[in-house]
């Protein structure tokens, strides 16, 4: 499809510039009237019996007072142009085929330039950049286990659905809150289905989105999501590895400091930006907070954090229980062995053992996987 919209651009372009090629090379090419000794086209402008001429590149094309076209060589004189002017004939300098290609040559280039220039900038910052999810189709009951932090968010959510009625009393909704955890435990699951459960639009970002090939896009970017928040509010705004983004600023002066430093300054500005009765909540997760810049997550910015933690035993049963629906399981492979083999697994590494567990029943051709099985996943993942 892409490749088709650019034919339709390219292909144009060329016949326009054959086109060009074509017409000045048969303008050029043939003379106009009789041929006349540059001697006696002196003569004739010195009896003033020339009325106009046109100086061309090799030739100079003229006419008399009788109206009749005729044409002589061009001496290339540097007076020529003032000898004729001071015999009264009206001049005409035609630009050479060669300048007239260098301007066309120098106009598709410019044009070519500031399209990669626009057409970098509309893939950058374009508005289609951030999706906004109006569904999720995730609610708290796709989220095994944590169930206090399920707790806290409810009382969020109702904040976020009544912010006037919660203001009466004195209570606002956090401006940001953050998701602390190691990965694969669920933290954006988590944040789709507090928009799922809330009922409200979702947009999801990650710190890769700010990361460009030119200076200042990054923070052009985060107005633009902010900006974007404002107009689906209310919506849920999710960042995904934060701390990409939202480093400790550093002043060293290099270009990848000076960026991070402009996106992280773009970050406190909308947040100081906006109030919680806008109902844009910004959610962000992170593996490490303690790479985050003091100043984002202070009281006021990010001024609710959780901790998403490994799953624990009921928690780490139920993933079980649900990654082993639809395949086989032998015997041995009893769901409280598992439970204990699987202490200190995220979520995403409880699936992956058990479907490599699979792949390697399936590679002996046996149709269960054994204990043996997942105990060498384990060993190769």
């Amino acid at each position: 499809m892409k490749n088709k919209k650019v034919l339709k651009i390219v292909i144009p372009a060329l016949i326009l510039v054959a086109g060009c090629v074509c017409y000045f090379l048969f303008e050029n090419g043939k003379s106009k009237g009789n041929y006349i000794s540059y001697s006696q086209f002196y003569s004739q402008v010195e009896s003033g019996t020339v009325s106009e001429a046109k100086i061309k590149a090799d030739k100079i094309e003229y006419m008399d007072s009788l109206k009749t076209e005729h044409w002589t060589e061009n001496p290339h004189s540097p007076v020529l142009e003032e000898f004729l002017l001071k015999n009264d004939v009206a001049v005409t300098v035609e630009k050479d085929s060669g300048e007239i290609f260098s301007i066309i040559f120098d106009a598709l280039f410019y044009i070519f330039f500031f399209g990669i220039i626009i057409f970098a900038f509309r893939k950058f910052i374009s508005p289609n950049t951030f999706k906004t999810v109006r569904k999720t189709g995730v609610t708290f009951d796709d989220v095994v286990g944590m169930d206090n932090l399920k707790r806290d968010m409810k009382q969020v959510m109702k904040i976020m659905a009544n912010p006037a009625e919660y203001a009466k009393k004195g209570i606002r909704m956090p401006k940001g809150i953050l998701l602390e955890g190691e990965p694969g435990n669920g933290k954006t699951l988590f944040a789709k289905a507090l928009a799922g459960e809330s009922k409200v639009n979702f947009i999801p970002a990650k710190a890769t989105d700010f990361e460009s090939m030119f200076m200042a896009i990054g923070p052009m970017k985060v107005k633009l999501l902010f900006r974007k928040a404002r107009k689906c509010a209310p919506c849920i705004v999710f960042i995904d590895e934060f701390d990409g983004i939202g480093t400790i600023r550093n002043y060293s002066g290099s270009a990848i400091e000076t960026e991070n430093t402009r996106i992280v300054t773009a970050l406190l500005n909308e947040l100081d930006g906006f109030q919680p009765a806008n109902g844009v909540l910004v959610i962000a997760a992170t593996n490490s907070i303690q790479a985050l810049d003091p100043a984002l997550i202070r009281p006021g910015r990010f001024d609710a954090r959780f901790s998403v933690p490994y799953p624990d035993a009921n928690a780490r049963e139920k993933l079980i229980k649900m990654y082993c629906s639809g395949k086989s399981v032998d015997e041995s492979c009893t769901v409280d062995n598992l439970v204990k083999l699987f202490n200190g697994f995220s979520c995403a590494k409880i699936e992956a053992v058990l479907n490599k567990a699979a792949l390697l029943a399936a590679q002996e051709e046996r149709t269960a996987f054994k204990i043996s099985d997942v105990n060498q996943a384990i060993k190769e993942m």
